[in-house]
């Protein structure tokens, strides 16, 4: 873990980071420090074996929820940062929105949004690099909410032609979906190959338009 302060930290170099299986993160929100961080096992989703228990997929083809992309990168950004009730601190600082909102502005930054009668109770944001997306946080007010999104994610993902999705670490929430640790390595080898590969995020419309129908099917294509 490196501390981030020795030099002025660029969108740019951000990218660069990212390119070689590093991520920034902070100790907190008060602390304007950032810190780069390499795992020695990554996290990812495969994204061609992607699990979706009966009662999410119930949820997701009843669209009882709305979902759009890159509608608001501040207020997802501000829900993930916001204190829960098991962990009243968290790792986005002043300076991590600042990067990321800037790389959202230059179309590198791209957001799930999940929105129940017309407000947004959810989402989650993350950086796109060639056909890699690395997921960086998500939030929910609502339940479901943030799994919505990421069935939501990875079905975009598979069909813009992603070959990598990074999720940095495993938890017990994303284990449900099929999440594995990759050992550095192996993630390095699998992470060059991905960002020189093309991939489109505006495959589908952002608006709210796509059913989750469609998402299902997506995701049951071979």
């Amino acid at each position: 873990m490196y501390d981030g302060d020795r030099v002025e930290i660029t969108p740019e170099i951000l990218l660069k980071a990212y390119a070689a299986g590093i991520f920034p993160m902070a100790e907190d929100a008060d602390d304007p420090a950032i810190y780069w961080v390499e795992p020695r096992a990554r996290g990812v989703l495969p994204l061609d074996a992607f699990h979706v228990g009966k009662r999410l997929a119930r949820t997701v083809r009843s669209d009882v929820f709305e979902v759009r992309t890159d509608q608001d990168f501040g207020a997802v950004i501000a829900g993930c940062a916001a204190p829960r009730g098991d962990a009243e601190r968290t790792w986005i600082n002043g300076r991590i929105r600042e990067l990321y909102g800037a790389l959202f502005d230059a179309g590198h930054a791209h957001t799930v949004e999940v929105f129940l009668d017309g407000q947004r109770v959810g989402g989650l944001y993350g950086v796109s690099l060639g056909a890699a997306f690395f997921g960086e946080s998500m939030f929910h007010t609502v339940r479901d909410a943030s799994k919505v999104a990421l069935v939501h994610l990875v079905a975009r993902l598979r069909a813009g032609g992603y070959r990598l999705a990074d999720t940095q670490f495993v938890t017990d929430h994303l284990t449900q979906f099929g999440a594995e640790e990759l050992p550095r390595h192996i993630y390095k080898r699998r992470l060059a190959e991905a960002i020189n590969l093309p991939a489109d995020w505006t495959i589908w419309p952002g608006d709210g338009s796509v059913r989750g129908q469609q998402i299902l099917d997506a995701l049951a294509r071979g």
